[in-house]
């Protein structure tokens, strides 16, 4: 947790808004998508399904491939207390989505899908697009296909098995216009999904990685990744690191207050 606050602190002292910025792309992602308002009704939508979530009181056993949990002592969990602690906030429900309207966004991966809060967010910002979400837990997966099915959202489809197994599958032949990387917390594991996703991207190709504060190592493997030759820009949202592949784009980074 005090790792955390100092990172928070550090975040503050370096990060600004739009003003400062100067090139256009950013300027207006900043103005006309984060600091824009969000459609409401998606965001009642998404909030039905996650009280679903909420109020589901089973207890599934996690097999956990990734860097474990910071809160939970035993893999014996309640859905519940999953898609509060390890689901997306409101504050990324609200960015994510908003995101997924600015963008032209047909093709999506999700690496880590958990109970699935995040992949209904991607199918309610973007009904039309096609979504494969991956996930390593068999238990969490089902509960998860139970919520898109529930809820009718028929633009996902989703994968079970090891990330290294999966993944190289679903990055073969295949172009995606957004890549969210919620999978597993650890440096070398990230480093290894970006790099084999890196095959995927097109000019406008945007990569969403989650909790890059989460520890050191995350703070690491966020340095090498924004600094690869391929990434033009990147910004930092302290919860978020969003990167870009704009060719016509000089390399630049940001810190920005969302």
């Amino acid at each position: 947790m005090l790792f955390k606050v100092k990172s928070f602190i550090l975040f503050l002292i370096k990060s600004t808004n739009q003003h400062g910025v100067h090139s256009p792309f950013v300027y207006n992602l900043i103005t006309k998508c984060f600091y824009n308002k969000t459609n409401i009704s998606k965001i009642n939508l998404v909030n039905t399904s996650k009280h679903w979530l909420f109020s589901n009181k089973k207890s599934i056993t996690i097999t956990d491939f990734g860097s474990g949990s910071k809160v939970f002592k035993t893999n014996e969990r309640k859905v519940a207390d999953i898609a509060k602690v390890a689901g997306i906030g409101k504050k990324k429900i609200a960015l994510l989505l908003r995101i997924l309207d600015y963008f032209n966004i047909e093709n999506i991966l999700e690496i880590g899908t958990s109970v699935g809060l995040s992949t209904a967010v991607l199918s309610i910002g973007k009904p039309t697009a096609t979504i494969n979400t991956l996930e390593g837990c068999t238990n969490t997966a089902t509960i998860a296909q139970e919520l898109f099915t529930k809820f009718k959202l028929k633009n996902i489809q989703l994968t079970i098995g090891n990330f290294d197994k999966t993944l190289p599958l679903i990055t073969t032949n295949n172009q995606f216009d957004l890549i969210y990387f919620d999978g597993n917390h650890q440096k070398e594991a990230t480093l290894r999904y970006f790099n084999l996703c890196l095959k995927t991207v097109h000019n406008n190709s945007i990569f969403i990685f989650d909790d890059i504060n989460w520890s050191v190592e995350m703070q690491q493997a966020w340095s090498t990744i924004k600094n690869h030759p391929k990434v033009t820009i990147s910004i930092d949202t302290f919860f978020w690191g969003i990167v870009f592949f704009r060719k016509e784009q000089e390399k630049e980074h940001f810190i920005i207050r969302v």
